[in-house]
């Protein structure tokens, strides 16, 4: 394994040597827009304070729904800095301190986001090493491609995809990428750090990100002006080789569609939560999981998307109604998987969100959420209304979780929400 991560990463560094009409001022246009390419900060920090407060609805079957009051202190620190022009240190960490329902999540939980060091020898050319949060993926509400999804999030504050992606752990890799005029090669290598999870408040938790040994490939090339798909392959000593391609295209000067696909022999999603279930079946075949969806951007600055989203590792609609209705440690086994991997309940869904950049006034942003699960008509509804300050932020946020009580959003343990939050910048 270790001889094929250094493969890897060194086809990532000689990629240009193929690559023909190479300047560095393409390399360095290119380093501003593509994905995984090495940020532009402006200051070395950034750090904010989060205070929140709110009342939640919260469920916890089969006792009777109860009312509870809720508070949360936040403190998210990022420091990326060039320590020479070839050198680069980040450091993101993020503590929440929670008053809430046990059934909520802990208490106090420290999220160490990322922690690594970067060598940019040549325009073209990056060198990664340690803790980074790679993501991946066209879709907006379910990206099939973030192979590095699983297990790397300690505390949800907040449905919103954006910030679920933001606030979670990166996992330990050495990753080397590369640009050339119109495209991009990214190599990683991520090994087994521990064997287990480890929820202490203050642990850096390498068994959630880094239990066993994985490797990725990511290639894009831009075909047309508006076509720039990305290949993506995923190795994992778990399971076969898996595929990926995201791929968006400008439909029109407002409309952008996208499309991204994951595929590859492997187990169902029942049959990894139930390994020694009888009547389970452990084989492994091609199984295709998709998100797909349009983006509408008015002149107003009001943003729609919506997608459909399928996983074809869950479990369908026949056997998800067994499921429920059968053992209750069978389901919550299968429930417990599908959060750790934030994955898909069952095989289809439906995506819609809303947002609108400086709504009725001036520096009020609106953004409204609904998730939906197209085999059990169960939703997860979120609203939210937020000013900003110079140097801080007011929120309003209202969610709301409904279905049948084994259903996929209504069984959630937090039905329904609303909190006040109040951000600052230092």
């Amino acid at each position: 394994m270790k001889k094929h991560a250094l493969a890897l990463i060194s086809i990532a560094l000689i990629a240009p040597v193929f690559a023909a009409d190479v300047s560095e001022d393409d390399a360095l246009n290119l380093a501003d827009t593509t994905a995984e390419s090495t940020k532009v900060e402006t200051t070395d920090w950034r750090i904010f304070t989060e205070a929140a407060a709110g009342r939640s609805t919260v469920h916890e079957w089969p006792l009777p729904d109860r009312h509870a009051n809720t508070q949360r202190l936040s403190l998210d620190l990022l420091f990326d800095k060039k320590l020479t022009p070839a050198l680069r240190a980040v450091l993101s960490n993020r503590l929440d301190l929670n008053h809430q329902p046990d059934a909520l999540g802990q208490q106090t939980v420290n999220t160490l986001k990322e922690a690594y060091l970067g060598w940019q020898p040549q325009s073209d050319r990056v060198l990664d090493i340690g803790r980074i949060n790679v993501r991946y993926g066209a879709a907006m509400g379910y990206n099939p491609t973030d192979f590095f999804r699983e297990g790397a999030n300690r505390a949800i504050t907040s449905f919103d995809p954006n910030a679920i992606r933001e606030n979670r752990m990166g996992t330990a890799m050495l990753r080397g990428q590369t640009l050339w005029a119109g495209g991009a090669l990214t190599a990683i290598y991520a090994p087994k750090v521990s064997d287990a999870p480890n929820n202490g408040d203050w642990s850096a938790d390498f068994g959630s990100t880094n239990n066993r040994n994985r490797w990725l490939l990511a290639a894009s090339h831009q075909l047309a002006d508006n076509v720039n798909p990305q290949v993506v392959l995923y190795g994992d000593e778990r399971q076969p080789v898996q595929m990926g391609l995201n791929l968006a295209m400008l439909v029109n000067d407002a409309t952008v569609a996208h499309v991204e696909w994951s595929g590859g022999r492997q187990k169902n999603l029942l049959a990894q939560a139930l390994p020694l279930a009888p009547g389970v079946s452990q084989d492994e075949v091609f199984r295709n999981r998709v998100a797909a969806g349009m983006t509408y951007t008015s002149a107003s600055k009001l943003s729609l998307t919506a997608e459909y989203h399928y996983n074809g590792a869950a479990v369908d609609e026949a056997v998800w109604n067994a499921l429920r209705t059968s053992s209750v440690m069978d389901y919550a086994s299968y429930r417990y998987l599908v959060e750790e991997q934030l994955d898909l309940t069952t095989r289809h869904a439906a995506f819609l969100r809303a947002s609108w950049q400086d709504a009725f006034i001036n520096k009020l942003d609106l953004t409204a959420m609904l998730r939906y699960n197209l085999d059990d008509d169960s939703k997860l509804s979120w609203l939210e209304a937020r000013y900003r300050f110079d140097k801080s932020e007011i929120a309003l946020q209202w969610q709301l979780a409904s279905g049948n009580d084994s259903s996929d959003y209504g069984a959630m343990a937090q039905r329904r929400s609303i909190q006040a939050l109040f951000r600052y910048y230092y």
